[in-house]
């Protein structure tokens, strides 16, 4: 690999990890470039989108493609991918340690552990059910399904391989467990309860990276987000739409 391909491969790592880990477009472009810019007399040129990143450099016909497969939220990759960049653009890192430090990102997993993911939905279930006028009887009913949902999501995106399933498995489980909470009386407001327990899932950081990248002028990977964002949100309806016609 000659030093052109090798600096390409490193900007595309760095955009890959980046939009992976649910970075704006607009924040992967100006890492990719400032890391050409700074290795290379010729400026960078990289084409984002939320499926695959291309990148070449200016007046060179080499030109190479990297596929974004799965997109998550992991900002703490996002912030360290930024770190590195500008260690590199200040020079306190080579080309090649700037490489080697994002081969061992990519391959690092940096997620909390599921069991606190899961305590972590349980409890902003509750507290924002409370925050939308819910009472504090159905607290810990809310957090037990809300903690459950999210369980759900998160095993459904592991064995489901049908995209925005595992979202509509999660609701449709929430509302299901909300009705059997009130039927019970272990509840009272049935509607506060499952709006408090869908928090968790609703995709607030891709619709705000929707709504940023097309003020940035990337309007078609703000388009194919806020497509992604929209359909999210529609098997969330669809997942409480069809516990309310056949159990209310």
């Amino acid at each position: 690999m000659d030093k052109q391909d090798y600096l390409l491969e490193t900007c595309l790592m760095a955009g890959k990890i980046m939009m992976e880990s649910g970075a704006e477009m607009y924040r992967v472009e100006d890492t990719m470039i400032r890391i050409a810019d700074t290795a290379s007399k010729k400026r960078g040129i990289s084409f984002v989108t939320p499926t695959g990143i291309f990148m070449s450099l200016e007046g060179e016909q080499n030109i190479q493609l990297k596929q974004i497969p799965a997109r998550t939220i992991n900002l703490e990759k996002v912030a360290m991918v930024n770190e590195l960049s500008r260690s590199f653009a200040s020079n306190v890192l080579t080309l090649q340690e700037l490489y080697q430090q994002l081969m061992a990102l990519d391959n690092e997993t940096k997620h909390f552990p599921v069991w606190l993911q899961i305590a972590a939905g349980s409890l902003v279930s509750g507290t924002l059910m409370i925050i939308f006028g819910g009472a504090w009887y159905d607290f810990i009913a809310t957090c037990l399904i809300g903690g459950l949902g999210y369980a759900i999501y998160y095993y459904a995106n592991l064995w489901v391989k049908v995209k925005f399933m595992a979202e509509f498995l999660a609701s449709f489980a929430i509302g299901l467990f909300a009705v059997l909470a009130v039927h019970l009386n272990l509840g009272i407001h049935l509607s506060t309860m499952i709006i408090g327990s869908l928090m968790p899932l609703v995709p607030g950081v891709p619709i705000t990276n929707a709504v940023r990248d097309l003020l940035a002028g990337h309007l078609l990977s703000g388009m194919a987000r806020g497509t992604e964002a929209l359909l999210t949100s529609c098997a969330i309806g669809i997942g409480i739409a069809v516990i309310f016609r056949f159990f209310l």
